[in-house]
Order: structure tokens, then C-alpha cells, then sequence
């Protein structure tokens, strides 16, 4: 039976951090999706579909060079329902630091419960890219920095294009 694995999360941009995560998830898995919450209460910097067209753009390959399957997707409900509808078996997280660790045990609990045959891996951050954070990153671009050490050339050309007239 083939490993299908889910990681979710907002990629309001992707970071080198998440691909930290993608290039560990592809290794113990055969297919690994994507997906994207969309949450009507939130307003985020890219919309849905450009942060699917980034997700392709710099994890496609990634996956494709470990023989891994890949694909990205959407979802607006639980993130264990979206799990369910891609067959996936396992919950990807990627934790920086113990916050982020106490927050996601707390999630892996509750998700434990509500789906109990998909099981939450968590993956460590590799240590160049601990301090990285989406929101960090919109900060910093939105303040005309440079993110070129923190997000892969494609979503920085992104970044520039979105506040060039700021």
C-alpha cells in the first residue's frame, strides 16, 4: 500500500523552510500532497492560486528527484478531512522549537481522536532554516528587505513584483 502523506499548511509565501520539510517528507513517502488552508477570516498576501502555482513551481521538483509523487491542493474544513479525501496516512508537521512543538502535540492529539488512521509525523527543522517564518518574511518584504536567504529566487521575484508599487 503506498505511503500518502499530507502537508498543510498557509505557504503565504514558501519559504526555504517548507522545503526543508518537502525534501525530509519525499523520503518516507511515495505520494506527498500540498495543501493550503483557506480560511475565510484570513486575508492572505497571495491568493489561492498563486501560492498552488509556487507550491509547483519549487516543490515539484524536489519530489520529482526522490521519485516521489506530488501534487497540491486546497481545503477550507479540518485538516484531517482534507487528509481523508487525498487517502493520506500520515499528517506531516515541521517543528522550529519547542513552541512550536508544544502547539503541535496539542493538534496531533486532537487530530489523533477525529482520525485515528492518519498518523502525525513531525519533522525537524534543519538549523539554517529554524528562524524562518512566513510571516517574518512578509515583514521583511513588505519593509522593501531583502529575502532572498529565506525564500527559494522564484517567490522572491514574487515578493518584489507585490510591493513594487508600495
Amino acid at each position: 500500500m503506498p505511503r500518502v502523506a499530507l502537508y498543510a499548511g498557509s505557504f503565504d509565501p514558501v519559504t526555504n523552510g517548507h522545503l526543508d520539510v518537502v525534501r525530509q517528507a519525499v523520503r518516507i513517502a511515495d505520494r506527498l500532497v500540498l495543501a493550503i488552508g483557506v480560511h475565510p477570516g484570513k486575508t492572505p498576501m497571495f491568493s489561492p492560486d498563486e501560492r498552488l502555482a509556487m507550491l509547483q513551481e519549487t516543490c515539484a521538483p524536489i519530489a520529482k528527484e526522490a521519485g516521489c509523487e506530488f501534487s497540491s491542493i486546497t481545503f477550507a474544513d479540518l485538516v484531517v478531512a482534507a487528509a481523508k479525501r487525498a487517502k493520506a496516512t500520515l499528517l506531516i508537521r515541521g517543528v522550529r522549537d519547542g513552541t512550536d512543538l508544544d502547539y503541535e502535540m496539542q493538534m496531533a492529539g486532537m487530530n489523533g481522536v477525529m482520525a485515528p488512521e492518519v498518523t502525525t509525523i513531525f519533522l525537524p527543522a534543519s538549523p539554517a532554516v529554524r528562524p524562518i517564518t512566513a510571516t517574518l518574511v512578509r515583514q521583511i518584504a513588505s519593509m522593501g528587505g531583502d529575502v532572498s536567504a529565506f525564500v527559494p529566487e522564484t517567490v522572491a521575484r514574487r515578493l518584489r513584483a507585490k510591493f513594487a508599487g508600495t
